[in-house]
């Protein structure tokens, strides 16, 4: 898929992928590529939000919904602002009182600085011992 890393920060984290190895019959970007994509980033940020917080976790996604917006003729990014500071927060205590946790997280994919699609998922973390 030729995914690489543009930018990961507590804030957010951004993807970046080329058209070429994502390529459909229609000379766009293939719906599970971009898909995959999404769910990438936004489990990413998440990975990282919680080992950030001190915790290990194995984190899975459990249910995701794309909107493909406009064909992705290009190269592309998908980005995830994360969630919100008390989401998280519920979280972290979640996961610290029970051991697992659920989550929903959102993505959005652009091409040329234009939103393409739209994601949004369930994550599942669970503390690993």
């Amino acid at each position: 898929m030729g995914v690489e890393v543009l930018e990961n920060t507590a804030a957010r984290t951004v993807l970046r992928a080329p058209l070429a190895p994502n390529l459909n019959h229609r000379a766009t970007v293939f719906g599970g590529s971009a898909s995959a994509v999404a769910i990438l980033a936004a489990w990413t940020w998440l990975h990282f939000a919680l080992r950030d917080a001190g915790l290990a976790c194995r984190v899975v996604i459990q249910r995701n919904e794309m909107d493909y917006l406009a064909p992705i003729t290009g190269d592309f990014t998908a980005h995830c602002e994360g969630v919100a500071a008390a989401e998280l927060e519920k979280l972290l205590r979640t996961l610290r009182r029970h051991g697992k946790g659920r989550v929903s997280v959102t993505a959005r994919l652009e091409q040329d600085g234009k939103q393409v699609a739209r994601f949004a998922g369930d994550y599942v973390a669970v503390v690993l011992a």
